[in-house]
């Protein structure tokens, strides 16, 4: 059986179901192995690239393995491709699994499956890793959209880290309901509004519908020139968050320029604080990433902090 240290925070990813499953799961294995509940802290990847790592040890999950968390007692539940190797850290890594999937694993050896975890880990796997061949998929879909639609904290709230109160919970019947009459609708609006940000990146409007499932049909129905596409959320605190698609491997390169991150084809990254609605969103990636000749990057957010002020 596997043998850990107790650390001190449990760190996961907030913008989707997988970095709230793994997490969930990680406080429940820390309090069967410890006694303890452990502090769980979730963070976009933005902010988490910047965050200062000073604990002495910490569980770590759905996060891309780098070296700043290369240390000693630390251990990094992942699934996304790394080219560093551990030589401190402890990572428990697998490409073809979910985190959360990585992470109940675990908890299954430690007697902390069910049936009812088995459904639900099945459910985030498959939405997560976007196996839209397997029979669940739609469902799978729903559930993830959950976080989407509601995000993070506001079911942390809700359900904590009791997993099995997701299953089958009443806000299933409205993400339901959504995919049946919005997702038709959206897609055949969204097809037609499509803009350029560079030569291989167009900006998908989104005014209804599941985003990643808009999306996904339009990059497999080759409906648009561009091979990545990118849509922007607005969030109640005003940041606002790209996420990016692609089919062929190039949504990271491109999240990747605005300190993003994620999967190959699957990842996202929070815009700077100045970029406070959707049209500057907009014009502040046309700079990143399709950028005017003697334009430094690293200037781009005062730049833009000027527009803003009107200048």
């Amino acid at each position: 059986m596997t043998e850990f240290i107790q650390p001190e925070v449990i760190f996961t990813h907030e913008s989707d179901l997988d970095g709230y499953v793994a997490g969930a799961l990680l406080q429940r294995l820390a309090k069967k192995l410890f006694g303890v509940v452990v502090p769980l802290e979730a963070y976009h990847y933005n902010y988490w690239k910047t965050r200062e790592l000073r604990e002495k040890s910490a569980w770590v999950a759905d996060f891309t393995f780098e070296q700043r968390l290369d240390k000693a007692n630390w251990v990094v539940f992942d699934h996304h491709a790394t080219n560093w190797p551990p030589k401190f850290a402890r990572l428990i890594h697998d490409t073809k699994k979910s985190a959360g999937l990585i992470v109940y694993e675990i908890c299954r050896e430690h007697g902390l499956g069910s049936p009812a975890l088995d459904r639900l880990v099945h459910l985030n796997n498959v939405a997560d890793l976007f196996l839209e061949n397997d029979p669940q998929f739609t469902t799978a879909c729903d559930y993830a959209n959950l976080v989407k639609v509601y995000q993070f904290w506001n079911l942390h709230a809700l359900i904590g880290n009791d997993l099995e109160k997701l299953l089958d919970h009443p806000l299933l019947e409205v993400m339901a309901v959504k995919r049946r009459v919005e997702d038709p609708i959206g897609f055949a609006w969204s097809k037609n509004f499509v803009t350029e940000i560079s030569p291989t990146v167009g900006h998908v409007e989104i005014v209804i519908g599941n985003t990643n499932l808009v999306v996904h049909q339009l990059l497999e129905q080759r409906a648009t020139k561009f091979p990545v596409l990118v849509t922007l959320f607005k969030r109640a605190n005003n940041l606002v968050i790209a996420s990016f698609r692609s089919r062929d491997g190039e949504a990271l390169k491109v999240a990747e320029k605005l300190q993003g991150g994620g999967h190959a084809n699957a990842a996202g990254a929070l815009l700077p604080k100045s970029v406070k609605n959707i049209p500057d969103a907009i014009d502040y990636l046309r700079a990143v990433l399709q950028p005017k000749a003697g334009a430094p990057l690293n200037t781009l957010e005062s730049l833009f902090a000027g527009i803003e002020a009107g200048k």
